[in-house]
C-alpha cells in the first residue's frame, strides 16, 4: 500500500532527482500521524462528554496537579503551550458549564486561580480511565516493543526540535 508520503517521495525523486525525500516523507507521516490523532481519536472521544479536546486537556491539567486541583491561568496556558486567550476562553466554556470556576489568589488578590469543581472532578475521574483506553486503542497497530521505541525515538526528536538552530 502506498502512503501520501511514500507517493510525495516518490514524485519528488522523479521531479528532483537530487533533494532528500525521505527526510520530507518521514516529517509528513508525523504530521499526519499526529492530524490523524486529534482529528479521528481524540476529538471525538472529548465530544463524547460534550467537550472540545482543549477543554478536556484543561480539566485533566487541573486533576494531574493534586488536590486541591488548582492552578493559576499562566500555569495552565504555559503546561498547555497555549497563549493567554485561548486558555481564557476555555475558562470561560468549562466554567460556563459548571466544571471549573475563578477563585481569588490568596497569595495575591489581583490574581485568580482555576478550580475544579466537584462536578468537573467527577467527570474527569469518569472520562480518564476511557481516554487512556481510547489512546491504546489508538496505537494498538504497533506492538508494546514498537511504541516503547515510538516513544524513546519521539522524545529524542522533541528534545533536538527544542534546539532550533541559530538563522532558521
Amino acid at each position: 500500500m502506498t502512503d501520501r508520503a511514500q507517493r510525495m517521495q516518490e514524485e519528488w525523486r522523479r521531479e528532483w532527482p537530487g533533494i532528500d525525500a525521505k527526510v520530507m516523507a518521514t516529517a509528513g507521516r508525523l504530521l499526519e500521524a499526529a492530524q490523524l490523532m486529534e482529528r479521528e481519536w481524540l476529538a471525538p472521544f472529548a465530544a463524547r462528554f460534550k467537550l472540545q479536546k482543549g477543554e478536556f486537556d484543561v480539566i485533566a491539567t487541573l486533576r494531574r496537579a493534586g488536590k486541591p486541583y488548582m492552578l493559576t491561568p499562566t500555569e495552565l496556558y504555559e503546561g498547555l503551550m497555549l497563549s493567554s486567550g485561548a486558555m481564557t476562553s476555555r475558562i470561560d466554556r468549562l466554567e460556563s458549564n459548571g466544571l471549573i470556576e475563578r477563585q481569588p489568589s490568596p497569595a495575591d488578590r489581583r490574581s485568580i486561580q482555576v478550580r475544579l469543581t466537584p462536578a468537573g472532578l467527577a467527570l474527569i475521574e469518569q472520562m480518564l480511565p476511557l481516554h487512556v483506553a481510547n489512546e491504546q486503542q489508538a496505537l494498538a497497530s504497533l506492538s508494546a516493543q514498537e511504541q516503547v521505541q515510538l516513544d524513546a525515538l519521539l522524545s529524542k526528536l522533541i528534545g533536538g526540535l527544542m534546539q532550533k538552530p541559530d538563522g532558521l
